[in-house]
């Protein structure tokens, strides 16, 4: 039986709705013989995950996915840092602080927009965890604003919705450097969502891996079969690993599933080995 894997998951960290513990446990009692823990912009997740990965039997990968400044917007996924994550966290936690005053933002926006919601609301609804979008998202479909998370992004929350607020994010250059610093290795996240034709992703490419890009998520729930041969094609010509990934954040995303995407994702085991060779 072939070895399946998925190097793209969240949790409570940052935007799942599972934390660490229940996110190995699910993807363990989905067959999967290892998954990476990549929250956005935070590995305070981490210890948690690979400490119940041993307990459960499921190989985990440290991994963190970072955002970009960038239009669209890049997402930099890092695999197998040095620990302590000293350096690596203390660049992130000023990410998560920059989320952390964009919220209120968010929240004056709505209320301007005649919505009506607290960020006391929003806090209670993530329950402690680090507050992002979709923990307002939660709220406004709990008050019926929104039929659905998915929904609540479209109208209000997204990039160009009325509500949107910028928050502070790293370079590309910036954000390759500091994987590379921590020990890691850097990885363009989901290609498909950049919404790039070949050639400017050829170029995209070109740029990063002058600035120490060393893989492409070539599979990923939202490809279709002819983008997935385009970023495998792209993988070598560049020569860069591939990696996949569900991009798995539990309810907050309920169509995808760890480890199948929609139905059809299948990542093999063999793409973490070459991580594993390269990292070495």
């Amino acid at each position: 039986m072939e070895k399946l894997i998925d190097l793209h998951t969240h949790s409570t960290a940052s935007d799942g709705s599972m934390t660490p513990a229940e996110l190995v446990s699910y993807a363990k009692s989905r067959g999967l013989s290892a998954i990476a823990l990549t929250d956005h912009d935070t590995v305070d997740g981490i210890e948690e995950a690979l400490d119940w990965g041993e307990r459960v039997g499921l190989e985990v990968v440290a991994g963190v996915e970072i955002s970009i400044d960038t239009e669209p917007e890049i997402h930099i996924l890092g695999y197998f840092f040095e620990r302590p994550w000293n350096t690596l966290k203390a660049a992130l936690d000023e990410l998560v602080r920059s989320r952390e005053e964009r919220n209120p933002k968010i929240i004056k926006k709505l209320n301007e927009l005649g919505l009506s919601l607290t960020m006391a609301e929003v806090l209670d609804r993530a329950k402690g965890k680090i507050v992002g979008r979709a923990h307002i998202a939660q709220v406004l479909v709990d008050k019926g604003y929104a039929e659905d998370i998915s929904q609540a992004f479209d109208r209000y929350l997204s990039a160009g919705r009325p509500a949107y607020v910028k928050r502070e994010k790293l370079t590309l250059s910036e954000g390759i450097k500091l994987i590379e610093a921590s020990g890691g290795i850097p990885v363009l996240a989901h290609p498909v969502l950049l919404g790039m034709k070949e050639e400017r992703l050829d170029d995209l490419l070109n740029d990063l891996k002058k600035m120490g890009l060393k893989g492409i998520e070539a599979y990923y729930a939202e490809n279709t079969p002819g983008d997935t041969e385009m970023f495998l094609g792209l993988s070598k010509r560049h020569n860069l690993a591939v990696t996949g990934g569900s991009d798995f954040h539990g309810d907050f995303k309920n169509t995808v599933d760890i480890g199948s995407g929609r139905g059809s994702l299948k990542v093999p085991y063999a793409l973490l080995e070459i991580l594993k060779a390269l990292a070495k």
